[in-house]
């Protein structure tokens, strides 16, 4: 879709959550900017533009109770991608994210953690988003 403003992004949670870090970004440039008259010297106030975020192309699916597949580096390109990790790995670390991703929502300390490493990571590889985070 080389007409869209930004190309679909996969409708699993971690794209979105990313794209609510970004919308919630904004929100507060905004609000510093408009309302506060603030300015920033370490930094720009413009909104981030939406993009393809950088975990976007990360995804486990799930085969059943003990197999998964686990695939990185896929974009809104038919075929792009590389299975990584498969079979019983694949299923136990589906476990993983799910067990951390519960325990987040649970405010639980191990979850938190986790997830908001994942949330804030300081330096984005690839995606379209700033190399140093929000």
């Amino acid at each position: 879709p080389e007409d869209w403003p930004m190309p679909p992004i996969p409708k699993i949670s971690y794209p979105g959550e990313e794209e609510a870090v970004i919308a919630c970004k904004n929100i507060e440039k905004i609000d510093k900017k408009v309302f506060q008259k603030k300015m920033s010297c370490f930094g720009s106030l413009e909104p981030y533009t939406m993009h393809w975020p950088w975990g976007a192309g990360m995804f486990a699916t799930s085969l059943g109770p003990d197999d998964a597949c686990f695939v990185i580096g896929a974009n809104w390109e038919k075929g792009s991608g590389y299975m990584v990790v498969w079979g019983w790995p694949c299923a136990l670390q589906k476990w993983i994210i799910e067990a951390t991703k519960v325990e987040e929502c649970a405010d639980g300390l191990i979850g938190k953690l986790i997830w908001h490493f994942v949330h804030h990571t300081p330096v984005h590889l690839w995606g379209g988003g700033p190399r140093w985070g929000y």
